[in-house]
């Protein structure tokens, strides 16, 4: 089909990456297609590229796809980046799409959702309340506390050795800037951060937490962003106990959400038992796919 392909600006650019993105239109100017291609600028991920295209479905196998992604992979070439990243759901046409362009698969992701009508909140509260010896839970909204910041943004690393396959993903480097900084994109989108997060009494130092982004009006279904314990301090069931605590919380203080969402490596054995075992249900699977440039 004849089209044509305009670079947009993009307005959204951030402190640890920015955008370039292409709109498809045919030749009666109707938008067909578009693509963006995210370009991770933090310090450990600048080799890498995170591509997503959409295609109108009547358009489907006419070209638009692979005019988009010849023009993402191009610009990703020019910029330098060794992997471009993509995600689509297991069975779908964007899958078969990636596989047949050289992309290879190097993760599969399970997603989970907890319906919050029917969920078995006495069961969750019972372990939320139940304490693991040397440990206490402490949360808070938004950005971290300024006394917890440090050993806050020092726990982050509980996610350098989370299961990526192959994934060329590279070693995010978590400062109190960037802790911040997180907590500050969600407020800007006009929603709501809650952490919960388990200390070590001997010390006071944070050894784990538990992220969960609510839409702003308190509808809808709200999106765990990451649930980590350090190294050292696992196996203790505090990974559980913190989700535990979190679910109530968002129970309590929104009652309006209809469920908590949730996507965890198919390899990560011991986090797809803790969403099991408080009553998540896998809704789909996804497939994150790499180009090596």
């Amino acid at each position: 089909m004849s089209m044509r392909l305009t670079p947009l600006t993009d307005l959204e650019a951030g402190s640890t990456s920015h955008r370039l993105a292409w709109l498809a239109a045919g030749a009666d100017g109707a938008p067909v297609g578009s693509a963006y291609l995210r370009l991770f600028t933090r310090e450990g991920q600048r080799h890498l590229a995170e591509l997503q295209i959409a295609v109108h479905g009547a358009e489907l196998r006419r070209g638009v796809g692979s005019r988009l992604l010849e023009a993402a992979v191009a610009a990703a070439r020019a910029e330098g980046r060794r992997s471009v990243i993509a995600q689509a759901e297991a069975g779908s046409p964007a899958d078969l799409f990636l596989a047949a362009r050289g992309f290879r698969r190097v993760l599969t992701l399970t997603y989970a959702r907890l319906p919050l009508a029917e969920a078995d909140l006495m069961a969750v509260e019972k372990r939320a309340r139940r304490p693991c010896p040397g440990y206490r839970l402490t949360e808070w909204d938004g950005t971290v506390p300024a006394e917890l910041a440090q050993s806050y943004a020092g726990s982050r690393r509980a996610m350098d050795d989370m299961p990526m396959e192959d994934t060329d993903f590279g070693t995010v480097v978590w400062d109190v800037e960037r802790v911040v900084g997180a907590a500050e994109a969600v407020a800007r989108r006009g929603e709501l951060l809650h952490t919960v997060a388990a200390m070590d009494v001997s010390d006071g130092s944070v050894v784990g937490f538990s992220e969960l982004v609510v839409p702003g009006d308190g509808r809808g279904d709200a999106q765990h962003y990451g649930t980590a314990v350090l190294p050292e301090h696992r196996g203790r069931g505090l990974a559980r106990w913190m989700k535990a605590a979190s679910i109530l919380r968002a129970r309590e203080r929104h009652p309006l959400l209809a469920g908590l969402l949730t996507d965890t490596a198919q390899s990560n054995a011991p986090m797809l038992a803790v969403n099991d075992a408080l009553g998540y249900v896998p809704t789909h699977q996804a497939v994150e796919y790499q180009l090596d440039l």
